[in-house]
C-alpha cells in the first residue's frame, strides 16, 4: 500500500491517539522523525495522519493501524482465492477476513506488531481486550481453517511474540487458540515513508 502527500516531520507531543496503533513509546519521543500523509477531507479535525515515525536505532516502523488490513489484502490477492470477504461476521465478533478456495474455507484476524526488541517483534504494546476476544472465536471456529496473521510493520523482523509484560490475557488467548489449532502467521513487510508493501520471495508465507 502506498499514501499520497507525505510530509516528513518532527514529533513534539501526542495530546490524542488518533488512529494510529497503541502506544509506541518508543517511537513518539520529542525529536523523533515522523511522516505525515496528508487528507483532502474537509470535514476532518486534522490535516494529517501520523503514518511512520524512526526508533533512536534507526528502524523505520509504520505506526498506521490501517495498514496492516491493507497489506494483508494484497497478499490474499495474490494466493488465488476464489473469494475474499473483509470484515466477516462469526459468532459474537467481526473477524477482519474470510475467504474461500475450492472446499476450503478460512477466518483470519489481523494484527499488526510496531514493538521490536532485540530484533524480535513483540504484541501487543497496549492492552486489548478485543483481541483476545478474536482469537477465543477463532479457537473456536467449525468449518473453517483458522488464522492468525501477524503483519509485521518494519523491516528485519520475521518472528512475533505475545507481550506479556503489557497483556497477559491476550498472551494465555494466544496460547490457548494454538492449542486449539489456530495457524499463526509472520508477515514479514519493508516499510519506506510514503508505503508498507509484503516481502515478496520465496520465503513469503502462504496459505
Amino acid at each position: 500500500m502506498h499514501y499520497g502527500k507525505v510530509s516528513k516531520a518532527v514529533f513534539i507531543d501526542r495530546p490524542n491517539r488518533v488512529k494510529n496503533t497503541g502506544r509506541c513509546r518508543e517511537l513518539l519521543i520529542p525529536g523523533a522523525e515522523v511522516w505525515l500523509a496528508g487528507s483532502d477531507n474537509p470535514a476532518r479535525k486534522t490535516a494529517y495522519d501520523l503514518i511512520a515515525g524512526r526508533k533512536p536505532s534507526g528502524l523505520l516502523v509504520n505506526i498506521d493501524s490501517q495498514a496492516p488490513n491493507a497489506v494483508a489484502r494484497e497478499w490474499l490477492d495474490a494466493q488465488g482465492f476464489d473469494r475474499i470477504r473483509p470484515e466477516f461476521r462469526y459468532g459474537r465478533s467481526r473477524l477482519d477476513f474470510m475467504m474461500e478456495r475450492g472446499d476450503e474455507r478460512f477466518l483470519m484476524e489481523v494484527k499488526g506488531c510496531t514493538l521490536e526488541r532485540d530484533g524480535i517483534g513483540y504484541f501487543p504494546d497496549a492492552p486489548t481486550q478485543r483481541g483476545a476476544k478474536h482469537l477465543r472465536e477463532l479457537a473456536k471456529a467449525e468449518g473453517y481453517q483458522a488464522v492468525l496473521l501477524f503483519v509485521i510493520q518494519m523491516d528485519g523482523i520475521t518472528e512475533v511474540r505475545g507481550n506479556r509484560d503489557t497483556d497477559p490475557a491476550f498472551c494465555q488467548a494466544l496460547e490457548e487458540a494454538k492449542g486449539a489449532g489456530v495457524k499463526v502467521i509472520f508477515l514479514p513487510c519493508h516499510v519506506e515513508p510514503d508505503g508498507l508493501s509484503f516481502a515478496a520471495n520465496e520465503k513469503t508465507p502462504r496459505l
